[in-house]
C-alpha cells in the first residue's frame, strides 16, 4: 500500500506551450510499473483550456465543479458540467476547458502506452474555442 497525502505533491502551473490561459495541475497518482495509470484534477480559470491532443490509450474526465466545454475533432462544443463524465477514445483529437465565463475543474485520468500518455498538438484558435 501507498498513501499519497493531500497536499504531498506540488500543484504546478499547466505550461504555455500545451494551454491557454491561467491553469493548475495538481497530481493526483501516477502508477508503477507494470501498471499504466496516471490522474491528475485539472482547474481552468474562465477562458482557459488545452491545446488539441490525444491520447494513446484514450481519456477519461470527471468534472467536479464549474462549467467547461469539450470538443473532439469534426464534432460540435459540448458543455460539461459537474457529475459529468466524458470518454475520449484512442487517438481521438479533441480539447477541453472552461467556458468564457465560469472556471472548471475536472479529473484526468489516461493510462501509458510506452511511457507516454499524451500527444500535444496545436493549440485551439480563439475562433474554434467560441465557436
Amino acid at each position: 500500500m501507498d498513501i499519497k497525502r493531500n497536499g504531498s505533491r506540488p500543484s504546478g502551473r499547466g505550461p504555455d506551450e500545451y494551454f491557454t490561459g491561467s491553469v493548475r495541475i495538481d497530481p493526483l497518482f501516477e502508477a508503477a510499473d507494470p501498471a499504466r495509470g496516471v490522474g491528475a484534477r485539472v482547474t481552468f480559470e474562465p477562458g482557459a483550456r488545452t491545446a488539441w491532443h490525444t491520447h494513446p490509450l484514450g481519456q477519461t474526465l470527471i468534472v467536479t465543479t464549474g462549467l467547461g466545454w469539450a470538443q473532439r475533432e469534426g464534432g460540435p462544443v459540448e458543455e460539461i458540467r459537474p457529475g459529468d463524465v466524458i470518454w475520449f477514445a484512442p487517438g481521438e483529437k479533441h480539447w477541453h476547458g472552461a467556458t468564457s465565463t465560469t472556471g472548471m475543474t475536472h479529473i484526468a485520468i489516461q493510462e501509458r502506452l510506452d511511457g507516454k500518455a499524451v500527444d500535444w498538438m496545436e493549440k485551439v484558435s480563439d475562433e474554434q474555442y467560441r465557436a
